[in-house]
């Protein structure tokens, strides 16, 4: 007795390779939409820039002064500091 038949044996084969069929259009469709990083929906602050483009070290720079000065405010309402 042999097995060969073109078509789908049981209804589960069907039914697997329509899963698979359906699988591999939705990666190809998130293929494509994430094509552009910038869009992606999980990003929420990225902001295109020019090519080339670098952030000025005065925003660190700030940035490092704030985050200092929020720490020592933070370490004065400890007790028992000096």
């Amino acid at each position: 007795m042999t097995a060969q038949s073109t078509g789908p044996q049981t209804g589960a084969q069907a039914v697997l390779q329509n899963a698979a069929i359906q699988n591999a259009a939705m990666q190809n469709a998130a293929m494509q939409k994430a094509a552009d990083p910038a869009r992606r929906p999980d990003v929420f602050f990225r902001v295109r820039r020019d090519e080339g483009h670098q952030v000025s070290a005065w925003w660190m720079i700030g940035a490092f002064v704030l985050v200092s000065a929020g720490v020592i405010a933070l370490m004065s309402l400890v007790p028992g500091g000096a």
